[in-house]
């Protein structure tokens, strides 16, 4: 008679906690892999709907979030932009200030960013220190801080990008190949 091997995480645990005369009966281990099986599905069921609880971690609940902060929603955008759409207007209540506008910057692109004001001017600029080139959702970007900034200040954005001194004698042939056509500056007319 062959040995039935229970599969189930939940039902192997569920099983160790049985007393020891249990130990070959093959009709316990199907029971409490059978159970085991089902209580597996519950628990993930349960962590996939703990996720939707969590921007960072929120998948078909994206929509929830969007809905509740009175967001367009566009499914054709990857989650991961969509996400940091909900962050950033999560970050972006109370009183502006360059903190505030850091944030929110900070959640769309995923990097440092830094922020100067000129207030002479009533201006104020946005610089990307990590990412290079222009960051993908940069309009959706743009959209959030035009929310939050007061209507008589204008604001500029900065890029990184590769420059010639960054590359020349440190990068291979093979390595700048590997790059981004758009991680480098672009040439001014």
């Amino acid at each position: 008679m062959n040995e039935f091997t229970i599969t189930s995480p939940s039902g192997q645990r569920m099983f160790a906690n049985l007393p020891a005369y249990y130990e070959r009966s093959r009709v316990m281990k199907a029971d409490m892999n059978a159970k085991g099986v089902e209580l597996d599905y519950f628990t993930q069921a349960l962590n996939e709907v703990l996720d939707q609880f969590f921007v960072s971690t929120a998948t078909w609940g994206i929509e929830i979030w969007e809905n509740e902060l009175n967001l367009t929603v566009d499914a054709s955008k990857p989650i991961e932009q969509r996400r940091s759409v909900v962050e950033s207007k999560l970050r972006g209540a109370g009183k502006f200030s360059g903190k505030l506008v850091k944030n929110v910057a900070e959640a769309y692109d995923g990097g440092t960013v830094d922020v100067v004001f000129r207030p002479a001017e009533y201006a104020f600029t946005v610089r990307f220190i990590d990412t290079l080139g222009i960051p993908p959702n940069l309009d959706d970007l743009k959209a959030a801080i035009e929310e939050i900034k007061p209507a008589h200040m204008t604001v500029d954005y900065k890029y990184r990008y590769l420059l010639v001194r960054e590359i020349n004698n440190t990068m291979t042939l093979n390595q700048l190949q590997q790059r981004k056509l758009t991680d480098f500056a672009p040439f001014l007319d």
